[in-house]
């Protein structure tokens, strides 16, 4: 029996041969289709969880604003700003919070080494805990320190791209540069960069007590300069 029908659907794909190629390209095409939109959900979950991944694992970001209700006495849209001392109550006051650090961006930053100006780099003033709580390493050399912060040190972490513009192959480590006229000495260099790190090539991290950071914190503009994210929290 099963040859009889095998034959009869046989025999019906040689009589209507434009239905059959017809149907078969339909069913290839719903096929293909099926396949590419779950590769294309797989991908895009990757790469969300890349993004977030990047950024650290159980860390909770808190950033200035403004209100959207009225409470407190204060009408609604009024500017809230986040101080050092938030950040020292949070680190004194939440137990469950293993690390706490202001992060004090700047845009358009100029670092210069001897003859060679590389510019538009991004510059982040960070307490050293930065470094464990978004769980990147240093290449070369080393991180930020407790002693740096306490002794406003005058150094910093340069991303491999900045190092490469400006000392060429050269060693960095040790190394004089100058960020805004300010002169920093290289301690560290972060690697190249690759989706789903935590760096970037064109950076520089340094220490929120340093002069650059220092000037960022009390200028009339600070909370624009520090409306791309004030405290970080890293409940591990």
């Amino acid at each position: 029996m099963t040859n009889d029908l095998l034959k009869e659907a046989y025999g019906a794909m040689q009589h209507n041969r434009r239905r059959t190629t017809l149907t078969m390209l339909g069913m290839a095409w719903g096929i293909a289709t099926v396949v590419i939109l779950l590769a294309f959900g797989s991908g895009f979950e990757h790469a969300i969880n890349l993004i977030f991944s990047s950024w650290g694992t159980d860390v909770i970001g808190a950033f200035p604003g403004r209100t959207s209700l009225q409470a407190g006495g204060a009408k609604a849209g009024s500017e809230v700003r986040l101080k050092l001392a938030d950040v020292d109550y949070i680190r004194n006051e939440v137990p469950m919070v293993k690390g706490v650090t202001p992060i004090f961006d700047k845009r358009g930053v100029t670092i210069q080494h001897d003859t060679r100006t590389f510019t538009n780099l991004f510059l982040t003033g960070v307490y050293p805990v930065y470094q464990r709580i978004r769980g990147f390493d240093v290449a070369s050399g080393r991180g930020l320190s407790d002693q740096d912060q306490v002794e406003h040190a005058r150094v910093v972490v340069i991303g491999d791209e900045a190092k490469r513009r400006l000392f060429s192959g050269e060693q960095a480590l040790g190394q004089s540069v100058r960020i805004n006229g300010v002169s920093f000495q290289v301690i560290g260099v972060c690697g190249p960069y690759s989706p789903g790190t935590t760096t970037s090539g064109p950076m520089i991290i340094e220490p929120c007590s340093s002069p650059t950071s220092s000037r960022t914190m009390t200028s009339s503009r600070s909370c624009v300069l520090l409306s791309k994210c004030c405290s970080l929290l890293s409940a591990r």
